[in-house]
């Protein structure tokens, strides 16, 4: 087994070093910084602190060497998703990020985890996939993963079990753990009023609270949080109001006092690719 749902306890992810990111105006947050020379060392060191945080935790972590024609690479979220049985692997929209897709297939066979499912004709980027439990799968469809790529996954998926379905959200947040994310098996944080009403519903339905966040939290990452199991959630220094509120709930917070990396668009949940979650 390699991973069972989003909030099980993590063992094992895959992270990429981001030696070579910079702000490319691909995203509402890199926009802002795309004038900046971001500070090689001091992402080095954010990133550090944020592997260290995973083994602290009892997390094993693999590595993809960083390459400078795949500077995005850091956002190891993005090449696909992992269930049980194996991997999705993705199809990224912007030609900036297609070497991901030839590297991270080679480092999954490396590791020997089994492609089962794979987007071919769609779009699909894994920072839209989110478990919300062991059986069911939410992809957002923001700006980088779209209904033919949704429909590709649920097709693919469907003989494991799984159903998927897609959640639309507005193109400027992304993808969807800019705006959700669940982060205990009935605890979430979201941009409640950004998500559809369908979806609200549902999540309901399964008995799942959502602790709101503001739309411009978004931009902030405090939606993009990183679900470690058993009450323990990778979070920000920065995301007072949302550590506060999961500690009211008995969450341990695991908090991270990055802001370079930041700038390029993505964090802690965007930078992990789970590998392995019982």
């Amino acid at each position: 087994m390699y991973v069972k749902n989003g909030t099980g306890i993590l063992k094992k992810v895959l992270v990429s070093r981001p030696e070579f990111l910079k702000p490319a105006p691909i995203n509402e947050i890199a926009k802002k910084w795309k004038d900046t020379t971001m500070d090689v060392e001091k992402m080095m060191e954010e990133h550090k602190i944020f592997t260290d945080a995973f083994r602290n935790e009892g997390v094993a972590v693999e590595y993809l060497d960083a390459d400078p024609e795949r500077p995005n690479s850091v956002f190891a979220r993005d090449f696909g998703g992992c269930v049980k049985e194996g991997y999705i692997l993705g199809a990224f929209k912007l030609p900036l990020r297609y070497k991901e897709h030839v590297d991270y297939e080679a480092k999954m066979k490396a590791l020997g985890i089994p492609k089962i499912a794979e987007c071919k004709k769609g779009l699909f980027e894994g920072g839209d996939f989110a478990f919300i439990n062991e059986t069911t799968i939410a992809v957002g469809m923001a700006d980088r993963s779209n209904q033919a790529g949704v429909e590709e996954i649920k097709e693919q998926l469907a003989p494991y079990g799984y159903e998927v379905f897609g959640v639309p959200v507005k193109p400027e947040y992304l993808h969807l753990d800019m705006c959700f994310n669940l982060v205990d098996d009935h605890i979430a944080v979201a941009y409640i009023e950004g998500m559809p009403k369908e979806f609200l519903a549902y999540l309901n339905k399964m008995e799942i609270e959502v602790i709101s966040i503001l739309e411009d939290a978004i931009f902030a990452h405090g939606c993009n949080l990183q679900s470690l199991g058993n009450h323990r959630v990778m979070s920000l220094s920065a995301n007072g109001k949302v550590n506060e509120e999961l500690s009211k709930r008995g969450m341990k917070i695991v908090e991270l006092n990055i802001s370079e990396i930041l700038k390029a668009g993505g964090g802690p949940h965007c930078m992990t690719f789970p590998l392995e979650r019982i």
